[in-house]
């Protein structure tokens, strides 16, 4: 009972505080929640302080040995500062569960993509013979399955900068970065508060851990060794190009199993395949395990191959950033259907990204005019009344080899509930192909 006769404080009582709630009681500690928002509700059998009680709350000196907060919260916010300016030691969720177990891990951060990679790599570890859980800052929180009292071999830990900003001494095994871009601005005052809050990942590994980073990014691995991955041709020491992944030159394995498509999934491929080689996995024995790994649906999600052309829902990609990213991604020349909502975006550095490889386009939604205006001078434009008819325009201009990807670049709400509704109503027409 490692903390028997103490009494922490839970700040937040979603799911990474209930964890910790129960991690914390199990090892002894007497427990209260507290979390101001006015919808939060009395949790299980704890003592709970909430709404309008947890702000105004006076925390008095020596009443609790410690304070455990959850990512969502700021350390610096009003709450959070009643128990550290009353003395009391603060620490993070991921952090207090890091130092009740010895379970190895691999750490798993970046600004898109993570979850893919996440559970791609507990998939992997399954697939080989190795018990493995995907969670942290993705399903279930790492209290949860600390407290669960199931062992792991390996943890997909996904982290978020949230997170990290409450690390003191979180380490893992293998530690991947996965990329870096504009996020969470409305959390952090600027981009380089944003960058040093992810980079803590790597404060505290040592030389015997592995930093897996992708090509290019400028970020310091700290002590650990580097290891370096790139599907996009830059220098690396795992890199994939033309349906095979590469190491150091060699070929060590092929795409042709995998039920992923676009680059930056292969890239999260390559960033699994380096995890396993952490561990000592083969990777003739990993590219199996991931034949079975069903990706996320609406993300590059490849719904249907017929007469060559793949059939690809990207409709998740409800700005223009993740359109951008998903035309990268593609090896295939393209037909775009494209279009939703006016958000009065600027769809001007598009025309930029298409070099080529988009062979046509066709609009759907709201916008479609607007765009037909913007890109009918530069390739084949065309507006469809509904997702059905998209389809089949989009068919009609492609060739065999083409890849006819959904990818609106903005949001769904002039024709849908949502981009799940957009993307299903895109697979529907797709099957409806003969």
């Amino acid at each position: 009972m490692r903390f028997a006769s103490q009494h922490f404080a839970i700040l937040g009582a979603g799911r990474s505080g209930l964890g910790a709630a129960r991690l914390a009681r199990l090892h002894g500690a007497e427990v209260t929640i507290f979390d101001e928002g006015d919808k939060a509700k009395e949790v299980e059998d704890f003592q709970c302080v909430l709404g309008q009680a947890a702000r105004d709350l006076v925390v008095k000196s020596g009443e609790f040995q410690q304070v455990i907060i959850s990512p969502g919260l700021d350390e610096h916010w009003p709450l959070p500062k009643k128990f550290t300016d009353a003395g009391v030691p603060l620490v993070g969720e991921t952090e207090f569960a890091f130092h009740l177990t010895d379970m190895p891990m691999a750490a798993i951060t970046g600004t898109n993509g993570k979850s893919t990679c996440t559970e791609l790599i507990a998939a992997l570890f399954n697939g080989c013979g190795m018990k493995s859980l995907p969670c942290g800052n993705h399903g279930v929180s790492l209290s949860e399955v600390v407290a669960s009292g199931v062992r792991y071999d390996v943890l997909a830990l996904e982290i978020s900068s949230f997170q990290l900003e409450t690390i003191r001494d979180f380490r893992a095994k293998a530690t991947l970065w996965l990329n870096f871009a504009p996020d969470h601005l409305d959390r952090y005052p600027n981009m380089e508060a944003y960058f040093a809050a992810k980079a803590r990942v790597f404060e505290n590994v040592m030389a015997d851990d592995v930093a897996i980073v992708r090509a290019g990014e400028s970020v310091s691995s700290g002590a650990a060794e580097r290891w370096t991955f790139s599907a996009y041709g830059e220098e690396a020491g795992y890199t994939y190009s033309a349906g095979s992944f590469y190491h150091l030159g060699e070929a060590i394995g092929s795409a042709s199993g995998l039920k992923l498509r676009g680059k930056h999934n292969m890239e999260n491929v390559l960033a699994a395949l380096m995890t396993g080689r952490v561990f000592g996995l083969e990777y003739s024995s990993m590219l199996k395990a991931m034949e079975s790994y069903e990706p996320p649906r609406h993300r590059c999600e490849l719904v249907r191959t017929l007469h060559d052309r793949e059939y690809i829902n990207d409709s998740k990609a409800t700005n223009l950033h993740a359109l951008e990213a998903c035309l990268r991604s593609q090896e295939r020349p393209i037909v775009l259907i494209a279009g939703g909502k006016d958000k009065e975006l600027d769809y001007t550095p598009l025309r930029a990204e298409l070099k080529g490889q988009v062979r046509a386009m066709v609009f759907i939604g709201e916008i479609a005019g607007q765009l037909n205006e913007m890109f009918g001078d530069l390739l084949p434009c065309q507006c469809a009344s509904d997702m059905a008819d998209a389809v089949r325009l989009a068919t009609e201009v492609s060739q065999a080899g083409d890849a006819i990807i959904l990818s609106p670049g903005t949001s769904s709400f002039d024709m849908y509930t949502g981009y799940a509704q957009r993307g299903d109503v895109f697979r529907d027409a797709v099957s409806a192909l003969n």
